[in-house]
Formats: structure tokens, C-alpha cells, sequence
């Protein structure tokens, strides 16, 4: 079974320097029927004016993983760590008992166009943690690349939950086949282009629920860039 959340449902917020579409509930937009989907709690799709961001807030018990997918965005918390985001890279904060921090543009000229995700943990109280890497793009051309994971496998970022993400560039009349296992749920999210995924035409910003199946097949006539989340049930 395959259910779409069109791009066009999604919550929205616009506060001047921000532009950010909320796959579920988030702040201000709450929709009982979109809290999240098994432990992926937010897919915010955010876009940043220049020199403009998010001043010092907190979290807590949260995984909270960014991927940039234009410009850059910069990052600082109160572990005392700073770096500044660009495409390709991953980087995930575990909040556990509680951290500080604050994502701007780096830029005073471009925009910054990423993807917040969050995903609850199975493990509350931890020592705050994290971790940056960068996936060439070659590793995730017409492929899937696994960029998160409880165990941290084959490079990856490690979650504190049984969750994996992917990450994948698919270019012009790509096509590719990627096995599912019908005891786990799985979420697709198209973050930029436009997706065939089992039939079903998907555009930037569009969501989909998949349970049951046991194949997954995915074309783009034009390219896109899409996140596959493998979710425990």
C-alpha cells in the first residue's frame, strides 16, 4: 500500500526570512491526522534568506538530522561545536538531555534551501552528541546511499533508533529498483525534481507512505533528489 501527502497539503509557515512547508505537525501547524509517521516525528523544508536564521533555541530527546540541499547553512550549539553545512553533507545532533543552538545562512548574498528531519529516539536522557559527515555525490548518483543508521554501517551517521535514511540523486531517465521488507514502513520523500515511484507521480515537496510492499521501483523523466527513510514498525 502506497499513500500520497501531496506537496500541496503540507503546513506552511512565512515569517519574512523564512519559507518553511511542514510535512506534519509542526509549531504552529497542527493536524491530528499528520503527527508523524512511526518515529519520524518532523520533514521540514526550509528555505532561509541571506545572513538570516534561527537564534539560540533548545531541544531535547530528539535526533535532529539536516540535510542542505542549496547554499549553506551555519551551525553552532552548546557543545561548543561550529561548522557550516553544505550540500552533500549530513549532520545530525542527538539532543538527548538537552542542548543549545543556532542554524543561520552563511551566506549574505544566496539563499539556503535544507531539509530538517527528526526522528524520536528510543534512548532519552543521553549525553548531547554530534556528528557531520559528507556523501560524494557519486555515492548517491542513481543509487541508493545510506546516510544514517543505528549502527553507523557503511559510514553512516549513527541514530539512537532503529531508522534508516537514504539519500539519493537520481539524473534525467534514471531508474532504480530497491527491495523493500514488508515488516518495516517506509517514508519517500521527493526534496527536489520530479519521481515515479511505483506508478505513482511525485513532485518536489511530496511524501509517501509505503507499507507492505516489497519492491520499490523509482524513474525521474527530469532528475531529482529524493530521502528514503526504513522505518521499524
Amino acid at each position: 500500500m502506497i499513500t500520497l501527502r501531496p506537496s500541496s497539503e503540507r503546513g506552511h509557515t512565512q515569517i519574512g526570512w523564512l519559507d518553511s512547508y511542514h510535512t506534519f505537525s509542526f509549531g504552529g501547524y497542527q493536524d491530528p491526522a499528520h503527527m508523524g509517521y512511526g518515529p519520524l516525528r518532523v520533514i521540514n523544508d526550509d528555505r532561509v534568506e541571506p545572513a538570516q536564521g534561527f537564534g539560540t533555541h533548545g531541544h531535547r530527546d530528539m535526533e535532529i538530522i539536516t540535510v542542505v540541499l542549496e547554499g549553506a547553512l551555519e551551525h553552532k550549539d552548546s557543545l561548543g561545536t561550529g561548522s557550516v553545512i553544505f550540500p552533500g553533507d549530513v549532520q545530525k545532533m542527538s539532543a538527548g538531555k538537552g542542548i543549545l543552538h543556532s542554524e543561520y545562512n552563511a551566506s549574505h548574498r544566496d539563499p539556503v534551501h535544507f531539509l530538517q528531519v527528526w526522528i524520536i529516539p528510543d534512548t532519552n536522557g543521553v549525553h548531547p552528541e554530534y556528528q557531520q559527515k559528507h556523501f560524494d555525490v557519486a555515492e548517491r548518483t542513481n543509487r541508493l546511499r545510506l546516510v544514517a543508521s543505528r549502527d553507523g554501517r557503511e559510514g553512516s551517521i549513527t541514530l539512537l533508533r532503529d531508522a534508516d535514511m537514504y539519500v539519493s540523486t537520481l539524473t534525467e531517465c534514471a531508474r532504480l529498483e530497491v527491495p523493500l521488507r514488508t515488516e518495516r514502513k517506509y517514508w519517500l520523500h521527493t526534496a527536489s525534481g520530479t519521481l515515479h515511484a511505483n506508478g505513482q507521480a511525485m513532485q518536489e515537496g511530496d511524501g509517501l507512505a509505503i507499507e507492505g510492499e516489497t519492491a520499490l521501483t523509482l524513474s525521474s523523466d527530469s532528475g531529482a533528489q529524493i530521502v528514503l527513510f526504513d522505518l521499524a514498525v
